[in-house]
C-alpha cells in the first residue's frame, strides 16, 4: 500500500494555474482530473462512434505517420529489441481501425476473421504487406502534433486546432503535445518519462498502474547506458522472480487509476507507469519540464550527482541494510543492563577507573578493570568474542597477556604463526562479531575493549586485524560514534589510547577498520547502482 502522501487524488473540478503550480505539482504526486477536455473540440470530432474517423481521416489522412509494430503484442515493450517504427499513412491506419470495428461483435470481442482471398484491396490486406500477418499489432505512439525539442518535421500539426492545452498549464513551456492511438487492445510496459506528463484520453479508456521513483529496485530499471533506461526490465504480466526477486513486492507500491473518456491524469516526472488501453482508445499528452529540472544549473550537475547518491542513496541503503535485522533475535539481549534504580550498569564507569593501557607519559593507570566488575551480559560478550578469534584463528597463545611495552620482535614472530581468516560479511546477521557488536550498550563495548586490551590484547588484535567484516567495520565505527557522545573528551581520549595501544602497529588497525567500513559502503554504492540505475559495477576495492 502507497504511502499516505504518495496517494493519487482525484480532483472533479478543474484547479487555476496558480493552485497546480503551487499545491499539486510541487508534490510530484499523480492526479487524476475528471472531465477535464470535454470543452474540446477533439473530444466530440475524434469521437470513432460519431464518425470521428472519417473526421480524421479527412483532416490528415495524407499524413505519413510512424506506426509501432511490436513481437511480442498486445504487449509494447520500449526496448528496440522488441518493436520497430515503420512509416504508414495515416489514412491507411484509420481504414484498418475502421475494419477492426466492423469485426468486433456487440460483446465487445473480436468476431473471426474472413479470409485473405476476400480481404483484396482492403486496408488489412495493404497493412499485412507491410506488417506480415499481426497488422493488430499497430499502435501509434507519440506521434507528435507539437514539438520544441526536434527540430522534424511534425506531421500531425493541424490537429493543435482540434485540443485546448488546460488553463492550469498555461504557465508551463511544453515540450511536445503528442498523439496516441491504438485500434486493438494493447499494453505498454512499465516505464518513466523524464519531464511531467498530462494525459488526456481523447476516446476509450485507459487503466494506468503507476509507481514513484522510490519503488525503482523493486522494477529493476534497465540499464542507464542503454537505450531503454527508463523502462523496467520486469516483464510484469508474468515476471520471472528467479531473475528479479524483488518483483514480488513491487504490486505493493503501485496504485491504479482508470481513465474515461474526457479525463486527465497528471503524471510527474520519475513516476513509472504501465498503460492499458482499450479497443480504438485516442489520447493525447502533453510534457513539460519540471522546475527541478529546469532550474538546474549545469555546473552543479556533478556536485548534486554525488548529493544524491550518497546522502540521499548509499546512506539510506547501508542503514538498511543493518537496520532491517533489527527484528531478528540477536546472539546477546538488546535491553542495556541497569540497576534497580534505573541507573546504568556500574561497570558502565569513565575511563579514569578502567583504563588499563599506557597514558601519554609511558606509564599504566594505577586503577584496573578486573573481570568480575563485569556485569553479566558484557563479561557473557567478551567471552564470545574470545572464544569467536580462538575457534577461527590459530596463534601460539592468545590467551596469556601481552606486555605492550615489549620490543615489537617477539610479537611478529608471533604473527607469523597465526593463519588469518578472511572474513567478507556484509549482513549482520551472517557476522557472530559484528552481531555481538550491535546488541551492546556502546558503554558496555568500551568495557569489553578494555578488558581485553588488558588481558587479551593479541586477541583484541586478531580480531580487529583478522576477523572485522565490512559490516563489522561499519557497526564498530557506529559504536564509537556513540561513545563518542557519552563520554567526555578526556575519556574518549584515554579509551582510544588504551584500545590502539594493544596493537604492534596502531595505523594498522586504523586502516583495518577503515577499509572495512569502506567496503561495506562500496557494496552498498554497487547494490544502488544495480537496484536504481539497473549497472552492475565491479570495479575496483576502495584503498586509502
Amino acid at each position: 500500500m502507497a504511502e499516505e502522501s504518495l496517494r493519487i487524488r482525484r480532483f472533479e473540478e478543474i484547479p487555476y494555474a496558480e493552485e497546480f503550480s503551487s499545491h499539486i505539482e510541487p508534490k510530484n504526486v499523480p492526479a487524476v482530473f475528471t472531465g477535464c477536455i470535454k470543452t474540446w473540440k477533439a473530444f466530440s470530432s475524434w469521437n470513432p462512434s460519431n464518425g470521428g474517423l472519417d473526421y480524421l481521416q479527412e483532416r490528415v489522412g495524407s499524413s505519413i505517420v510512424e506506426a509501432m509494430r511490436s513481437r511480442s503484442a498486445p504487449v509494447f515493450y520500449g526496448d528496440i529489441r522488441s518493436h520497430e517504427r515503420v512509416p504508414l499513412l495515416f489514412s491507411m491506419f484509420i481504414s484498418y481501425c475502421k475494419e477492426h470495428v466492423q469485426n468486433l461483435g456487440k460483446d465487445g470481442s473480436v468476431t473471426s476473421k474472413p479470409e485473405r482471398h476476400e480481404l483484396a484491396g482492403s486496408a488489412t490486406t495493404e497493412v499485412c504487406a507491410l506488417f506480415g500477418d499481426g497488422p493488430q499489432q499497430m499502435y501509434l505512439a507519440q506521434v507528435p502534433i507539437m514539438n520544441t525539442e526536434k527540430e522534424e518535421r511534425v506531421q500531425l500539426e493541424i490537429l493543435r486546432e482540434d485540443i485546448q492545452m488546460p488553463a492550469f498549464l498555461a504557465r508551463k513551456e511544453l515540450a511536445s503535445i503528442n498523439l496516441w492511438m491504438n485500434s486493438a487492445q494493447s499494453r505498454s510496459s512499465t516505464h518513466y518519462d523524464p519531464h511531467h506528463n498530462l494525459l488526456c484520453v481523447v476516446a476509450g479508456c485507459k487503466q494506468v498502474v503507476l509507481w514513484p521513483p522510490s519503488a525503482s529496485s523493486s522494477l529493476y530499471p534497465m540499464p542507464l547506458y542503454g537505450e531503454a533506461s527508463n523502462h523496467s526490465a520486469v516483464a510484469l504480466e508474468n515476471p520471472d522472480l528467479s531473475v528479479h526477486p524483488r518483483a514480488k513486492q513491487s504490486m505493493q507500491y503501485s496504485q491504479r487509476v482508470v481513465l474515461h473518456a474526457g479525463d486527465a491524469l497528471f503524471i510527474p516526472e520519475g513516476w513509472f507507469h504501465q498503460v492499458d488501453s482499450d479497443d480504438l482508445t485516442i489520447a493525447v499528452n502533453f510534457w513539460w519540464r519540471s522546475n527541478v529540472i529546469s532550474g538546474m544549473l549545469e555546473h552543479m550537475d556533478a556536485y548534486y550527482l554525488r548529493i544524491i547518491l550518497r546522502s540521499r542513496l548509499i546512506d539510506k541503503h547501508m542503514n538498511e541494510l543493518l537496520h532491517k535485522d533489527l527484528a531478528a533475535p540477536a546472539p546477546l539481549s538488546n535491553t542495556i543492563e541497569r540497576l534497580n534504580d534505573g541507573q546504568p550498569d556500574a561497570s558502565y564507569s569513565n575511563c579514569d577507573q578502567n583504563c588499563g593501557g599506557k597514558d601519554s607519559k609511558g606509564k599504566r593507570p594505577k586503577e584496573k578493570l578486573m573481570l568480575h566488575e563485569l556485569k553479566p551480559l558484557t563479561l557473557k560478550a567478551l567471552h564470545e568474542l574470545v572464544s569467536i578469534v580462538h575457534d577461527r584463528i590459530n596463534t601460539a597463545d592468545l590467551s596469556e597477556p601481552v606486555d605492550s611495552t615489549s620490543s615489537g620482535g617477539s610479537n611478529r614472530e608471533k604473527d607469523e604463526h597465526m593463519t588469518s581468516v578472511k572474513v567478507n560479511f556484509l549482513r549482520l546477521e551472517d557476522d557472530p562479531v559484528a552481531s555481538i557488536i550491535w546488541t551492546l550498550h556502546p558503554l558496555a563495548l568500551q568495557n569489553v575493549f578494555l578488558a581485553m586490551a588488558q588481558k587479551f590484547p593479541r586477541t583484541l588484535e586478531a580480531l580487529i586485524l583478522h576477523l572485522l567484516s565490512p559490516v563489522g567495520a561499519e557497526v564498530l565505527t557506529g559504536k564509537f560514534d556513540q561513545m563518542d557522545q557519552l563520554t567526555a573528551e578526556e575519556d574518549r581520549n584515554k579509551f582510544y589510547q588504551v584500545f590502539y595501544g594493544a596493537f604492534d602497529d596502531q595505523f594498522a588497525a586504523m586502516d583495518a577498520i577503515l577499509r572495512g567500513k569502506e567496503s561495506f559502503a562500496c557494496q552498498a554504492f554497487k547494490n544502488v547502482l544495480h537496484q536504481y540505475l539497473g549497472i552492475r559495477f565491479d570495479g575496483p576495492k576502495p584503498s586509502v
